[in-house]
């Protein structure tokens, strides 16, 4: 049995941002149409070493596409110098039942979940944005500037953070990325509301468990993704966002029950399910509204789903093998 291994390197040397968008794109088309298999999350406590494992599980045979992510959540790992949130992919050929490829899960993740926000605002933004701005400058923060990019003629970026000095670094770093490819001025800002309110595109991605800017700011025709929360106590968007928006979507119907930002309203009594205009996967079919003005205001959440996970690793492996990347290990 021969596994290919493919690390960080060699998944950002094969897998373009484009390649990823159009993965979601059939993952989110194929869970619409109910051709895939995505069993429920299985959480494992492991309570004496302060950690937990999750194994997020599918199959997608017209994507020829079978695996699980292992993601481990071990909060005390950072005091050995290990990333506390460790993560895996395993792929397997469907035919023979084979693991056939491991990859580095963290890159993963970073951009399928870039890659699902592209194809929103792909799917959702005026066509002519040409201004965004990113909230947050973790992790997730590059691949999601990245597939905005990717997707509309964005001229300029404002980055704003917790930490300002911390948002100048990685505005300086994401500018040395991608100003040549993308001719796009990327600098980092203090006054989050006042970037809102000249931006076509708001992308937020953070920990936030309240608000991190006002929706009375939003400009008449700007799109909103929702990134970072994925728990009922975290929230970035606030509830008025809802009485604005005149489309809401989500990547499935999990990120309604899941997130705060819409767990929280409902529970106030603010908002109900029937704000949900539908799931990305019946937009990509044409079976819900798409953008009708210029002036409408639109959002899309996404807390992620397997189906994403093992499409787009799909997807790299198959590049991966067309192009002879990774390491082979035979067992």
């Amino acid at each position: 049995m021969s596994i290919r291994i493919l690390s960080r390197q060699d998944i950002l040397s094969v897998a373009s941002m484009k390649d990823m968008i159009e993965a979601c794109r059939l993952a989110m088309k194929l869970y619409a149409e109910k051709q895939v298999d995505i069993p429920l999350r299985t959480n494992l406590d492991i309570a004496e070493h302060n950690g937990q494992s999750l194994y997020m599980t599918g199959y997608a045979a017209d994507a020829d596409a079978l695996g699980v992510k292992i993601v481990s959540v071990y909060p005390d790992n950072v005091q050995e110098g290990i990333t506390a949130v460790p993560a895996t992919m395993v792929l397997l050929d469907p035919k023979t039942g084979v693991v056939n490829c491991l990859m580095d899960g963290t890159t993963l993740t970073q951009l399928r979940t870039g890659a699902i926000s592209g194809l929103a605002t792909d799917l959702l933004a005026r066509q002519d944005a040409s201004v965004m701005t990113l909230i947050g400058t973790g992790g997730q923060a590059a691949s999601q500037l990245e597939a905005i990019l990717a997707v509309r003629p964005i001229r300029q970026v404002y980055v704003s953070g917790r930490d300002y000095a911390k948002a100048r670094v990685f505005a300086q770093a994401m500018t040395r990325q991608f100003s040549k490819t993308y001719q796009v001025t990327i600098e980092a800002t203090d006054q989050v509301d006042d970037a809102v309110a000249l931006s076509d595109v708001i992308t937020v991605v953070t920990t936030a468990t309240q608000p991190v800017f006002s929706s009375d700011r939003l400009k008449p025709g700007a799109h909103v993704n929702g990134v970072g929360s994925f728990m009922p106590d975290m929230v970035e968007v606030d509830a008025g966002l809802f009485d604005r928006a005149g489309l809401v979507y989500v990547d499935t119907m999990d990120a309604f029950t899941e997130a705060g930002d819409f767990q929280q309203p409902l529970a106030q009594g603010k908002i109900s399910s029937q704000i949900v205009t539908g799931e990305l996967g019946q937009l990509v079919l044409g079976h819900t509204a798409r953008r009708t003005s210029d002036q409408e205001i639109t959002f899309f959440k996404t807390t992620g789903n397997a189906v994403l996970d093992i499409v787009a690793a799909q997807r790299i492996y198959e590049i991966a093998v067309e192009q002879q990347m990774g390491q082979i290990i035979d067992l």
